[in-house]
């Protein structure tokens, strides 16, 4: 081989695999080595000296200082050091895509769909193949060999069978990156993309906010004709995105993050890190949301665990509240109205927070909070025992098909299961004309996607019991309703 044909083979090699020059130099002069040593039998790594000119492409070759022809390598020599030279330039490689890789986790690579393993997508991204885990595939999302995707890279990782990437679709940091890539003003910082909660295919919530009082943050995202927010969901196939406006008042930016429904008031409980929002009967489904996803959504977006109920619900649960706690000797309406300052709605909510705050806030004395404590756990129970008797006097109701269930009726199942004797309240509320109903719709900021609480489970089955088939679709407003009217906030434990 003539030397310049051996400089040019050095240059395409480092050229195509994205390897700096000198570093095949050497690994020509390792491998050259490495064959002489074992055609000599010898281990002295310094026995054998190989030097490649980087101009002529000379190679000369020295054994303990003497200068040896080329040629006094083998057949077999020469096959073992084209072996030992695919190594370390393969090695090199590796290293190389490790470099070139490490540095974009987090950011959108474009590949195209290799082929399928199992559950998992391999992906070409050029030099290297990726692969998608089942579990980072937008559900219900098919994709066809061949076909060009983007994804988010999660995780770069050099192990010994070579580098792997993984890469994702269902990240939160995905929407958040193609928005930095269709909206100038959020690659800029002028916008800013204070929180974001997804439900990959479903729906996302975007709160925003801008630095410049000129700038529109809500409006710059969505584009003229909503024409920049139309090139992500169309990226996200079809998943609609919320853009909510941030607002650093807490009770401001849940109202916002329960958009379309409108809010008709907020109280905030730091000691649970709940919020309770109340909203009119006609806007209930909207702000409950197909399966829970609106508010579950806005619980994870804000970080508060929300509570949504009607204007009678609230004041029952404040009325039974009061009620409770004025019949301990020592308690006055002023402490009353302080715990509903702070959130406490409910007997369950006094249950839950314990009688640390309530001395702390309310300046009760200790003696006086525990025995508070004690009167509203018990009656939290006779508050979940009359919900579990009110859910299984409907169901029966429903079975019947019995569209209303008489208060006596509900109380004559709870009777059943509760003793009226072991209630620490004199005349107690349920044995008098009924205790005040208080039904909570409830969703906690860690639930699932598709999951269904115990209360949502009993419901749809007796409609599927209870309701001949109509033989069409059920529009998204009509099963948000029914599942609002069953949903029952389970009884607390004591902290």
């Amino acid at each position: 081989m003539a030397n310049q044909d051996l400089l040019r083979i050095v240059d395409g090699i480092a050229r195509d695999k994205n390897i700096d020059r000198e570093l095949v130099y050497t690994d020509i002069e390792q491998a050259i080595a490495s064959a002489l040593r074992k055609q000599f039998n010898t281990e002295d790594s310094s026995e054998f000296g190989v030097t490649l000119d980087r101009h002529s492409g000379d190679i000369s070759v020295t054994r303990q200082g003497v200068t040896i022809p080329l040629a006094a390598m083998g057949r077999i020599a020469a096959q073992t050091a084209k072996q030992v030279m695919i190594q370390l330039i393969r090695k090199d490689e590796q290293g190389s895509i490790y470099d070139e890789f490490k540095d974009r986790v987090g950011t959108i690579v474009t590949g195209t769909v290799a082929r399928f393993e199992g559950p998992r997508m391999i992906v070409s991204l050029g030099r290297i193949e990726a692969e998608m885990p089942r579990t980072d595939q937008i559900p219900g999302e098919q994709h066809q060999v061949g076909e060009r995707i983007q994804a988010l890279v999660t995780e770069v990782r050099d192990g010994a069978a070579g580098v792997k990437v993984t890469l994702s679709r269902t990240h939160p940091e995905l929407v958040r990156k193609l928005f930095e890539r269709e909206v100038p003003e959020v690659g800029e910082r002028t916008i800013e993309m204070k929180a974001l909660a997804r439900e990959p295919g479903h729906r996302t919530k975007i709160a925003v906010s801008s630095i410049d009082s000129k700038v529109d943050a809500v409006g710059a995202c969505v584009g003229i004709r909503g024409s920049r927010i139309k090139n992500i969901v169309e990226e996200l196939g079809g998943e609609k995105i919320d853009i909510v406006r941030w607002n650093e008042s807490s009770q401001i930016l849940i109202s916002n993050a329960l958009k379309p429904a409108e809010v008709a008031e907020v109280a905030l409980c730091f000691e649970l890190g709940r919020a309770t929002v109340v909203v009119n009967d006609d806007q209930l489904s909207l702000a409950i949301g197909k399966r829970g996803q609106n508010v579950r959504l806005a619980a994870q977006l804000t970080g508060w665990d929300i509570d949504i109920l009607t204007p009678p619900e609230f004041r029952n649960g404040v009325k039974r509240l009061e009620q409770v706690m004025l019949t301990v000797p020592g308690v006055v309406k002023e402490m009353v109205d302080k715990a509903v300052a702070l959130g406490l709605i409910d007997v369950r909510d006094i249950e839950e927070v314990g009688a640390e705050p309530l001395v702390a806030e309310l300046t009760m004395e200790p003696a006086l909070a525990q025995a508070v404590l004690v009167r509203c756990s018990a009656e939290a129970k006779i508050v979940a025992v009359e919900q579990e008797a009110k859910k299984a006097a409907e169901a029966s109701a429903k079975a019947r098909g019995v569209t209303t269930v008489a208060p006596a009726a509900i109380r004559e199942a709870a009777s059943a299961e509760v003793d009226v004797q072991a209630s620490p309240l004199p005349g107690s509320l349920e044995a008098s004309g009924g205790a005040p109903e208080t039904t909570t719709h409830a969703i906690k900021t860690g639930a699932g996607r598709d999951e269904l609480s115990l209360e949502e489970q009993a419901i749809k089955g007796l409609e599927t019991e209870a309701a001949p088939p109509q033989g069409g679709a059920t529009s998204e407003e009509d099963e948000t309703a029914a599942l609002a009217e069953g949903r029952v906030r389970p009884p607390k434990s004591q902290s």
